[in-house]
């Protein structure tokens, strides 16, 4: 197969999974061909035959007040088709890039047809907040629902958001849940000489470490994990690492310093890489408002780190409250500090939950786990 992939390049999950994916369809001999603005944050394991990038090129002209965009997106699909006879693409992420791909494909469409004696096929992977905020812009309602419903498949990246999907949109189109996830080779716990760094800087008067990872969006409540971890430091040594950046992070500087634990905090701003941090954490954060799955707390899972996470959207999926991590109630900060102290102040029951988060990151969520549920789909729409 010959496989466009559609995202953005910046540090969401959407753009990370889409990336770590195009990654193993290569490993495994497709032709991949990343179209976007930039080249994605995780294209970065160096060269394979396999795997190209194609830039998706804006102009300025004074008679248009915005950059278009979707136009552009819709224009460079085509000409990577026609140049390399792609057959499907895969949008992640549905505004604009469902909706680019249907545009792309309406174009050539009759040419395709004459070569191959079919279209190309579209599936779409949904992942969030192009849903649960993106679609649900009035602008943008109707154009979200034609672009999924014009999509030879769909995918969403848990249960929570396929019946969102469902009931906000009122989709007919079957939807494959089919969850994020991570490769076990790489996320894992390491020992080298940065991680001994880290554990005599951070750690020298036996500090646990509490580690939360973002884009730093109010929906995020950053601010709670900033509260979590001050009741947490009355009670124990500790510290919290924040990885990340975004609008809320001047807020969530100023909070720190109000509520006098900001030389506790460390703010290391955007990393493409943390597994040393992640080696080191005893404890993940993820309050959000909203989540439809989690990826970063999957992540630190599989390093064997539980995690204390609210129960926003597809959460529960992924975390199991009693098991890998507990689950609170959006907000409710004084709970999630409770729970991680349960945690941190019990090494046998810490240590039976570090081993349960690694088990199922590994067993569920695993590259050789998924991403061969990607690729029947794939044939499944191709065939169809």
């Amino acid at each position: 197969m010959k496989i466009g992939i559609l995202c953005y390049p910046t540090y969401g999950g959407s753009g990370v999974v889409a990336t770590e994916l195009g990654i193993e369809l290569a490993a495994r001999g497709y032709e991949v061909h990343f179209i976007s603005y930039n080249v994605p944050m995780r294209l970065n394991a160096g060269f394979s035959e396999n795997i190209f990038f194609h830039k998706v090129e804006m102009s300025s002209y004074p008679l248009f007040d915005f950059p278009l965009y979707s136009i552009a997106l819709a224009s460079k699909i085509v000409e990577v088709a026609k140049f390399n006879g792609l057959d499907l693409v895969h949008a992640h992420y549905a505004i604009p890039h469902a909706t680019s791909a249907y545009l792309a494909r309406e174009i050539i469409a009759e040419e395709t047809k004459k070569r191959n004696g079919r279209t190309i096929k579209i599936i779409t992977t949904l992942h969030g907040t192009d849903i649960t905020l993106t679609g649900l812009e009035i602008s943008f309602l109707p154009t979200m629902k034609f672009s999924i419903q014009k999509s030879d498949g769909v995918t969403a990246v848990s249960e929570f958001l396929k019946i969102k999907t469902q009931s906000q949109y009122e989709i007919s189109k079957d939807i494959r849940v089919i969850p994020n996830f991570i490769n076990p080779d790489i996320y894992k716990k390491i020992s080298n000489r940065e991680t001994q760094c880290l554990e005599e800087r951070l750690k020298s008067n036996g500090e646990k470490i509490i580690l939360h990872t973002s884009n730093f969006r109010p929906l995020k409540r950053v601010d709670d994990c900033i509260r979590i971890f001050k009741k947490v430091r009355e009670k124990i040594p500790a510290r919290l690492l924040l990885i990340g950046d975004g609008p809320e992070r001047s807020n969530t500087e100023y909070l720190a310093k109000d509520l006098g634990v900001y030389d506790d905090v460390t703010f290391y701003g955007e990393q493409e890489s943390f597994l040393e941090i992640l080696s080191v954490a005893d404890l993940f954060l993820l309050p959000s408002q909203s989540e439809s799955f989690g990826l970063a707390a999957l992540e630190a899972m599989a390093c064997g780190i539980p995690v204390i996470s609210s129960n926003a959207g597809g959460l529960p999926e992924l975390n199991l409250h009693g098991e890998t991590g507990y689950i609170a109630e959006v907000g409710d900060v004084n709970k999630m500090a409770e729970y991680s102290l349960r945690l941190l102040e019990d090494k046998r029951v810490y240590d039976i939950f570090s081993k349960n988060a690694s088990e199922r990151a590994r067993d569920l969520f695993s590259t050789d786990k998924i991403v061969p549920r990607y690729e029947d789909y794939y044939k499944e729409i191709l065939d169809s």
